[in-house]
């Protein structure tokens, strides 16, 4: 990657949104947890989320060892989850996925814009769709064992 390049998907907006998973600290108190791995990049995240009686995402924690992308992704992911339905969290890989194969529009999810420059950067997709593949997993898993 060219250092313009680099730049370019590294920028402070981004970089400075990886700084506030701080503010989401992981413990085993949560009611649901998962764990998902990147194939492509080796990036890991351990999730908890707590939801409340009527299905909203009432606390979000998470352990992320991932690059600047994971992070910054897991932090947006984060930053605008409490409140959030099942649906709202679970419809979001999809919507992802269709954005970075250029067939559908930048997902409508506040902050992801930022993520925009790693669009072009295929190594970092895993990354990006880390958390919403996790925060997926565990709210699936949570439905069907209701």
């Amino acid at each position: 990657m060219s250092e313009a390049n680099a730049a370019k998907l590294y920028s402070p907006q981004l970089l400075a949104l990886s700084a506030t998973l701080a503010d989401y600290p992981f413990n085993d108190s949560f009611t649901l947890i998962g764990e998902a791995r990147s194939r492509t990049c080796g990036s890991v995240i351990k999730l908890g989320l707590d939801m409340s009686q009527h299905g909203a995402i009432t606390r979000v924690g998470m352990q992320v060892t991932a690059c600047a992308i994971g992070q910054s992704s897991a932090a947006i992911m984060a930053t605008d989850a409490v409140g959030r339905s099942v649906a709202d969290i679970t419809a979001m890989p999809a919507q992802i996925e269709t954005w970075l194969k250029d067939a559908g529009p930048l997902p409508a999810w506040p902050g992801f814009e930022a993520l925009a420059p790693a669009k072009e950067h295929p190594g970092r997709h895993g990354a990006l769709l880390l958390v919403w593949n996790a925060a997926r997993e565990v709210l699936s898993s949570a439905a069907a064992s209701s």
